[in-house]
């Protein structure tokens, strides 16, 4: 019989894993904590052997889930630093944390109702989280785009305030609405007055008139939905980069 090499073992021992972290994410979101870990492994493709071996607990599992959506969080957070101006980006990025957040009560309320909680690998990611929630604001702040009595608190503790307002909406375009000028509070007073960061097409999450992948400034259309990407490259990159984010996740 001829052995398995002990780096393809390895990578299918990670490919494994971020299977079955993916299909966590996602059951955890649909039916809540109490889906079984069997019902987790069969929505993986894979054995539940696989699913105890790289998460003894539910526990452990829903720790990893929550661990990786923060550190996917983060990665969100350099990509809009790298690709606009310092207010766009950290506006751009809490509507990024808002919209992810939809549907993920469940896990969140682990979180609050748990004494077990937290533990040391989601509060790493938990502490990465804030860091780069830190230098997006204090960059927003430096260029005069976001008003200075404000700290990295008050910012984070608004944005779960937003998610809450928009998940309780009875209507999701007024809560996309209410989202918006909640935050809006957060602009410096010199930038109330001028061009918004955010689309006036009620309902959507995302940062206005800018290429979602790259940052560059798109043309308005008089008719149809708000162009997300600046041509077939950028969405076709993104669609690319979803993909490895919904394995990943």
């Amino acid at each position: 019989m001829t052995a398995v090499p002990q780096d393809a073992s390895r990578a299918d021992a990670r490919r494994n894993r971020r299977k079955v972290l993916a299909a966590a994410s996602q059951a955890f979101d649909e039916h809540g904590l109490d889906v079984s870990l069997g019902a987790i492994a069969r929505q993986a493709g894979v054995g539940a052997g696989t699913v105890y071996r790289h998460f003894p607990s539910k526990e452990i599992l829903l720790e990893a889930v929550l661990a990786q959506q923060l550190d996917d969080l983060v990665e969100t957070a350099q990509q809009w630093a790298a690709r606009t101006d310092p207010a766009a980006a950290l506006f751009g990025f809490l509507l990024d944390v808002v919209d992810t957040s939809h549907g993920r009560k469940p896990a969140c309320d682990a979180l609050t109702t748990q004494t077990s909680w937290p533990r040391p690998s989601l509060t790493a990611s938990a502490r990465r989280f804030r860091q780069a929630l830190d230098q997006l604001l204090r960059a927003a702040q430096h260029a005069g785009g976001v008003r200075t009595d404000v700290n990295t608190d008050d910012v984070a503790a608004l944005t779960v305030g937003c998610a809450t307002i928009w998940a309780a909406h009875h209507d999701r375009n007024g809560g996309a609405r209410m989202v918006q000028l909640a935050l809006e509070s957060l602009r410096a007073p010199s930038f109330v007055t001028q061009e918004r960061g955010f689309r006036d097409t009620p309902g959507t999450l995302h940062a206005a008139s800018r290429c979602e992948e790259c940052g560059a400034r798109l043309e308005a259309r008089s008719t149809g939905r708000p162009a997300r990407y600046c041509g077939a490259t950028c969405r076709q990159r993104a669609h690319r980069r979803h993909l490895g984010t919904a394995t990943l996740s």
